[in-house]
């Protein structure tokens, strides 16, 4: 088993799920890691230097179980944070030439903006951000293609601003008149390592867009104690929302997941070198 293409693997995602992939997905096949030239090797795992927009790809090994595309940019101007369509059409274009029949687009919970209850993939997007609003028309650019499925990833433990914020001190949670803090849907690296590979694997076509996180909410705050990392509360003004989960029903019928809990994603970011041990 070769495993899959991995696009993007310098990211802090790419970096995390390349430090658990062999524990976690063994019969997955070790894979091929690609990452930017100049950028940090990707810990652990076959990887290849190649900027995917400018040079042509190294050889490619045959039988290739997939593309994960986790290349992406995050911020920038309109012209920067077009380059997530661009990248996703280069890795489809690649998959068709190399015959690669499945392709693993990350998106982004960040494309559903704000909304009642818990977002399913049918619901209404309306991206709240210029981000959000890229990964959308990333989407939409290649929806249709058979070979691609848009997973859109919730929060990832011990990465974004929430965490990268908390490394530098204490952050100010909002605090809601139930004295809850707001309550998002999560994803460590060991589980979506998993989540990777049981798609990959999968049998049949997958779904044009899943929604990937564990089932439930977590609350920031016990996140953040689970990690021991400072905070503090403050009022939480009108505009702020409590809750931003997503329904993961379509992807509990492709594998079985744990409901998420704070101790747990903060021991995945441990384990995937996004907070220290």
């Amino acid at each position: 088993m070769i495993g899959p293409l991995v696009l993007g693997a310098s990211g802090e995602i790419g970096r995390s799920l390349a430090r658990v992939w062999a524990m976690v997905a063994p019969g997955a096949g070790p894979g091929l890691w690609q990452h930017r030239p100049g950028a940090a090797t990707p810990p652990d795992v076959p990887s290849s230097s190649w900027d995917i927009l400018a040079e042509a790809p190294p050889a490619l090994p045959a039988g290739l179980s997939g593309i994960v595309v986790l290349a992406g940019v995050t911020a920038g101007d309109a012209a920067a944070l077009a380059l997530n369509t661009r990248l996703a059409e280069a890795a489809l274009a690649l998959a068709r030439a190399h015959g690669i029949g499945r392709v693993l687009l990350a998106s982004s919970q960040a494309v559903y903006g704000a909304h009642s209850g818990p977002a399913r993939e049918n619901s209404l997007c309306a991206p709240l951000n210029a981000y959000g609003a890229a990964k959308l028309a990333m989407e939409q650019a290649l929806a249709g293609a058979p070979e691609v499925t848009a997973l859109r990833i919730g929060n990832y433990a011990g990465s974004g601003a929430l965490f990268h914020a908390a490394r530098k001190g204490p952050v100010s949670l909002d605090q809601f008149p139930d004295g809850r803090s707001p309550l998002r849907s999560y994803i460590g690296p060991i589980s979506l390592a998993r989540v990777l590979a049981a798609l990959l694997a999968a049998p049949g076509p997958l779904p044009p867009v899943l929604n990937v996180a564990l089932p439930g909410g977590v609350d920031m705050a016990a996140l953040l104690q689970a990690a021991a990392l400072p905070f503090t509360f403050r009022p939480a003004p009108a505009t702020a929302l409590p809750e931003a989960v997503m329904d993961v029903t379509a992807l509990q019928g492709l594998l079985t997941m744990p409901f998420a809990a704070a101790d747990t994603l903060v021991a995945e970011a441990r384990a995937g070198g996004l907070l220290p041990p």
